[in-house]
């Protein structure tokens, strides 16, 4: 029988957030995790001084003496590769993988939106997993992460896509070692209703990660600013209308039921919910997109896998989705030097 400790694991795709759960997996005692990135500097960085998280949010550093290699470098076949690359390559990158995933072996997604489906095209929904992940991480470099979420707020909460969830507790088992590394016991969380877990984290980052590309702002900023607030808000309420429309029970989050603290529709609700959105996203407030870094580097950022992917749902479940929309076109327009990344771009959405 296979455990964390005689798997064979692979985090593919190790930048800011791959090399954080490569690094507390092994801090946590797991010998046998090879964390994989095309990136030169990255991999001899971390073969040189081990892997460095700053935790912004708590104030210390932690280094990990990690197994860093090339793509090149793969040699073996693996029981649980961490897919944690840019969505929009996953094809030609299942692809190359599929000649080192063992037979029973299983790819368990950590991407944003919906990957599960493009994962399953090449894989088959049989070997289909995904992990809902709640922590934020900003590159560095040479080997050094950034963690912007405090300890205490990560989590992970893993499932199979359409198929019977045999690989569960061993994808628990395995993260359960970033549990062991920060003292946080309940890290990782099983469950039988994976999309409503990625619907949960997706209504976030739309909101949120949309919000901070097209404004250049923390999480915490968006949520504490009067009309970023509002417009968040909006599009947390699109979110769980399309995933009401398609059938979706929303999971929880950090024991929190999303729907019924911020999704309200009354009057007395909504100014609720216009209180405790700052309060509910304090832990992650030093957080910023990941597609933000992405644009200010020069590189086209995943917004269609995010509040694309909830207007592509809309359409096909009849819920309009103009806020969502909005982002799109701002962040696409930001791409291609049409606007600036500036808070005055909340002006452009009608409340």
């Amino acid at each position: 029988m296979i455990t964390a400790e005689t798997a064979k694991i692979a985090i593919y795709g190790a930048g800011a957030m791959g090399t954080i759960l490569g690094a507390l997996l092994t801090k946590g005692g797991l010998k046998n995790v090879d964390l994989i990135t095309r990136n030169q500097a990255h991999v001899e960085g971390m073969r040189k001084n081990g892997a460095t998280i700053v935790c912004q949010a708590d104030n210390t550093e932690i280094n990990v003496k990690v197994n860093a290699l090339y793509p090149s470098d793969m040699t073996e076949q693996y029981d649980v590769i961490f897919l944690m690359t840019k969505q929009r390559y996953n094809t030609e990158i299942l692809e190359n993988l599929l000649p080192y995933l063992k037979e029973d072996g299983v790819v368990c997604t950590t991407q944003n939106g919906l990957p599960e489906l493009s994962v399953a095209e090449v894989i088959g929904k049989e070997r289909t997993y995904g992990a809902a992940t709640s922590y934020g991480a900003t590159f560095i470099g040479e080997g050094k992460m950034a963690l912007t979420s405090k300890i205490e707020a990560m989590s992970m909460e893993v499932g199979g896509y359409q198929n019977d969830n045999s690989k569960n507790e061993l994808l628990a088992d395995i993260l359960s070692y970033v549990g062991k590394a920060t003292g946080k016991a309940e890290f990782v969380k099983m469950t039988d209703n994976l999309i409503g877990a990625r619907w949960s984290k997706l209504s976030i980052n739309a909101a949120f990660s949309g919000l901070s590309v097209v404004t250049g702002m923390t999480f915490g900023d968006v949520a504490k600013k009067h009309k970023t607030r509002k417009i968040a808000l909006g599009v947390l309420r699109e979110c769980m209308d399309v995933a009401k429309a398609a059938g979706v029970t929303l999971a929880t989050m950090q024991g929190h039921d999303m729907e019924k603290m911020l999704g309200g529709k009354t009057a007395g609700k909504r100014f609720i919910a216009y209180m405790v959105l700052p309060i509910a996203m304090r832990k992650h407030k030093k957080l910023v997109s990941g597609m933000l870094n992405d644009v200010l580097n020069g590189r086209k950022c995943e917004i269609d896998f995010v509040d694309g992917i909830v207007c592509k749902e809309g359409a096909r479940v009849g819920v309009e989705t103009p806020l969502c929309a909005k982002i799109v076109e701002l962040v696409h327009g930001i791409e291609n030097g049409l606007y600036e990344i500036d808070y005055k771009n909340a002006d452009f959405f009608e409340l």
